[in-house]
């Protein structure tokens, strides 16, 4: 297909939430020369521009976007055996995630299993540092290769550069940097990751990838609503990050509040205990906008839903976690 700058494109159909207005300017991107040409014509028309995978993490305004929405389409999958049993896949942006995974824990390679099922595109899961079940994509990634919008050249970055962190990297921080294709180094030798609690109380003995696979898309299907049917984005909110002086005074107060030891003097807690158990919110709903009944983190809208209807809705939970505890709580999803 030839480089074709499109106007005034619906962007709730390309969203899991399903919400939101049209794009000023949309084009698909095939092809790096198809970037280029992009990131020239934002310019050129003095442009924001924001990068779309598949649209599983991002909350649209009900006004729209008034820049360049770039659909990433690169599509390709490279393998290189390495040293000692390990894989360097090298997966262009565009891929699907859940595809990789799938194909990975076919092959018998391991490192990505624990993330099944999570919808999206390759190139958007370092931005996120997306993660599940105890392993985080950071934990498997080698390098990043982007295009540098500011000096027009692909450059690389190794795992350091990436500045990962708890659902944070340098792409959050840098709109210059539009990834390319990402590398993960995987693993031949078993290496099952099932101490997390719910996928331990369920695993079988000596699993292979795709036996925890099966077991964690059966997690999930328990406990999140399917994305075709009503509008999701999966977990709406993070888990707080809290000082661990902070984690004593909640924990004399809410003793049952899962945690998770973080590292620079920080702890993470479970939101979706504190959504239940001490808001008493997991099902509540305002309008077309819910938590979800099976898992409080989720946050649901029925067709006809506004992304103004769930701004409403966030800043109800929002209000309501923070009279409760005192935690200032933010949310997952991105907003443009």
């Amino acid at each position: 297909m030839s480089f074709l700058v499109r106007t005034q494109v619906p962007l709730a159909p390309l969203t899991t939430l399903q919400t939101g207005g049209a794009a000023a300017y949309y084009v698909e991107i095939e092809t790096l020369t198809d970037l280029e040409k992009a990131v020239a014509f934002a310019e050129e028309k003095q442009l924001p521009f924001y990068v779309l995978g598949g649209g599983s993490n991002l909350l649209v305004s009900d006004e729209g976007y008034r820049g360049l929405v770039l659909h990433q389409k690169l599509k390709g999958i490279t393998y290189e055996n390495l040293v000692d049993g390990a894989v360097a896949a090298t997966v262009m942006a565009g891929e699907n995630f859940d595809a990789l995974v799938e194909a990975t824990t076919r092959e018998a390679l391991w490192g990505l299993e624990n993330l099944s099922h999570i919808p999206g595109t390759v190139g958007a899961t370092p931005v996120q540092n997306v993660g599940a079940y105890g392993v985080e994509v950071a934990d498997v990634i080698s390098q990043v290769t982007v295009f540098d919008t500011i000096i027009k050249k692909i450059t690389t970055l190794n795992n350091a550069e990436c500045h990962f962190s708890y659902r944070h990297s340098i792409f959050k921080e840098k709109s210059n940097l539009i990834i390319v294709s990402v590398t993960f180094v995987l693993q031949t030798k078993p290496n099952p990751k099932i101490t997390y609690a719910d996928l331990k109380d369920t695993a079988v003995a000596d699993p292979t990838p795709e036996d925890i696979r099966r077991t964690i898309i059966s997690i999930r299907a328990a406990k999140f609503p399917d994305w075709n049917v009503v509008g999701t984005a999966g977990s709406f909110f993070k888990n707080p990050l809290l000082p661990n002086a902070d984690i004593t005074s909640l924990l004399s107060k809410y003793p049952d509040i899962p945690t998770y030891t973080g590292t620079n003097g920080m702890t993470k807690i479970s939101l979706g205990y504190v959504l239940d158990k001490i808001c008493g919110l997991k099902g509540f709903a305002h309008g077309r906008v819910r938590l979800y009944e099976k898992q409080a983190l989720v946050l649901v809208a029925e067709r006809g839903a506004t992304t103004s209807d769930i701004k409403i809705f966030v800043k109800i939970i929002s209000d309501t976690v923070f009279a409760k505890t005192g935690i200032k709580i933010s949310q997952e999803v991105t907003e443009i």
